[in-house]
């Protein structure tokens, strides 16, 4: 009997997961607050109500005798995901450990409180609140709004003097209207990221990437660019593992696909900063693309409580990257330029790029993910740190009259 698997959203970037779930043989629902969306074209049925909204999309997914709930790849539908899950008595992760991982504020908390490694970390409301505590942290710190992603509303200061403009910049992309202050911890060698998939509370797949940034751009925090195998030696991996696996067993996370972030401090110690209870969308598909292991199936399988045992690890062949190309200027794009030598040698694929002929862009917007691949790690690495030296964006900015 075909089962019925409701998908929170139909927005371009999750249509191959719909897809997906239309060739596995299930009876897919999108739903949304965007009816025009271009995944609810593939689904059999289309409902709009929000995916952030936990009480509307319970009440639908109960009048629709569901029999599962995926959100792919989008942050703020995932507590939703796991409320509804749990409710009906649904394969989910916890909704309680979901809410603790989608709040850094909580998260935070939760991981002082279990003996993580932790930096000094408090969250706030006000800048009336943080100015009391602000001498108690030593500088440099982060603000971050609890609940965003892509690294949209995060800064790194030193002074107190730069706390009032950045903290109502945190609060502009807080949906809690919440915010944190942590201190800094130096890194040694690349911020870790990656995704992994749990299955029967094991760790079962992993792939862990070395994370780039553009030290130089409007957001030196958001990573934008991915490297692998990770550099890391491997008795470092293992540790970042053993954090990651301690970290589910006390959540009581089952089976399902979870992203990372972690960084790792001159005494080798393993600090988790961020963990999202999803696919990371770019990289499912590279590792789908390259080793032939397709998360997205799994994800779909494990929302419906299907067998997830014959997942494995699979160590990485090659040295391969992914880096989105955006922008850091508005205007006119007159088009992407990738130098010819290290577009011959090093590019595999282009995946959604713009259309270039007098297109308006506006500044942070994606110009599509490009796939690379190396002969070594060395190469990798130096190539991956000096991308603006390869891809150029020809922008013609517009003049304010």
């Amino acid at each position: 009997m075909m089962k019925r698997l409701l998908m929170l959203g139909g927005s371009p970037s999750q249509v191959v997961a719909i897809k997906k779930a239309k060739e596995l043989g299930n009876y897919v629902i999108t739903s949304d607050y965007l009816e025009n969306n271009p995944g609810h074209q593939f689904s059999d049925e289309y409902h709009n109500v929000s995916t952030t909204d936990k009480e509307g999309i319970f009440n639908l997914a109960k009048s629709l005798h569901i029999d599962g709930v995926v959100c792919y790849i989008s942050d703020s539908g995932i507590p939703t995901t796991a409320y509804v899950a749990e409710k009906l008595e649904l394969p989910s992760f916890p909704y309680k450990s979901v809410e603790i991982l989608s709040n850094k504020d909580m998260f935070r908390s939760y991981l002082k409180e279990k003996n993580f490694n932790v930096p000094q970390a408090k969250g706030y409301a006000t800048l009336e609140e943080a100015k009391v505590d602000f001498h108690t942290f030593t500088m440099p710190v982060m603000i971050k709004p609890i609940d965003s992603s892509g690294s949209r509303g995060v800064s790194k200061i030193d002074s107190i003097e730069l706390l009032p403009e950045k903290v109502e910049d945190a609060l502009s992309f807080s949906k809690a209207k919440r915010f944190i202050i942590e201190e800094y911890v130096e890194r040694q060698g690349y911020q870790i990221g990656g995704e992994c998939f749990f299955v029967d509370g094991k760790l079962a797949f992993s792939r862990l990437v070395n994370n780039h940034f553009e030290t130089k751009s409007f957001n030196p925090f958001l990573p934008t660019g991915e490297s692998w195998p990770c550099s890391m030696p491997m008795h470092i991996q293992n540790k970042i593992y053993d954090e990651i696996q301690t970290l589910m067993n006390l959540l009581n996370m089952k089976t399902g696909p979870l992203i990372f972030e972690v960084q790792v401090d001159h005494k080798e110690n393993v600090y988790i900063l961020d963990i999202g209870v999803r696919n990371s969308g770019d990289l499912t598909q590279i590792i789908e693309d390259i080793e032939g292991i397709d998360l997205i199936e799994y994800t779909i399988k494990a929302a419906l409580g299907e067998d997830c045992s014959d997942l494995a690890m699979v160590e990485p062949s090659g040295y391969w990257a992914s880096y989105t190309i955006i922008s850091e200027k508005a205007g006119l794009l007159k088009g992407v330029e990738i130098e010819k030598v290290f577009k011959k040698n090093h590019l595999v694929k282009y995946s959604n790029p713009v259309n270039p002929s007098g297109y308006t862009i506006k500044v942070n917007e994606n110009l599509g993910t490009i796939l690379l691949n190396f002969s070594s790690m060395a190469e990798m690495l130096e190539k991956m740190d000096n991308m603006t030296n390869w891809v150029k964006i020809n922008v013609v900015e517009e003049s304010i009259n």
